[in-house]
């Protein structure tokens, strides 16, 4: 008896803890109306290194963020591991996330894999920032890792 208690209880606390992260990463994470990546495939980044944008009819959900997949193929290999295909920073700028710690918008055309790790970068008015990124990314890369824990 003292174990079913045990066990039940043990459940509901990880089920609390479970919706409090769901919570806490739609607070941290970029979205526009709980959509991540401005609706492109998180998966295609990996599988064909190009930004491709999404189909709603391969919506996918993960900890309280929602992800459109390219394909069903895409979606199943999200399911299996969501986190190997998410973006670093929760989707932020990566160069601002080291720069200056703050939470800017991307271009999800323009980003850079890094040790099986998706990073995505802000783009527009002449302001690339992963080229900015590239001429000190151990630096910064260390800085935004530093850096994004202040929100997640």
């Amino acid at each position: 008896m003292k174990t079913t208690v045990f066990l039940i209880a043990l459940l509901f606390l990880a089920g609390l803890t479970n919706g409090q992260d769901a919570e806490k990463r739609k607070s941290a994470f970029n979205t526009e109306n709980g959509l991540a990546l401005s609706g492109y495939d998180p998966v295609a980044y990996f599988k064909s290194g190009k930004a491709i944008k999404g189909n709603p009819a391969f919506a996918v959900r993960a900890a309280g963020i929602t992800y459109h997949c390219s394909s069903a193929e895409n979606k199943e290999l999200f399911l299996k591991n969501y986190k190997a295909y998410e973006p670093e920073f929760g989707g932020w700028c990566a160069y601002a996330m080291g720069n200056t710690g703050e939470k800017v918008e991307i271009d999800p055309e323009t980003f850079k894999i890094i040790n099986g790790k998706l990073y995505l970068f802000y783009n527009a008015y002449f302001n690339n920032t992963l080229k900015l990124w590239n001429k000190n990314e151990a630096n910064l890369l260390k800085q935004a890792n530093t850096n994004w824990t202040k929100y997640y």
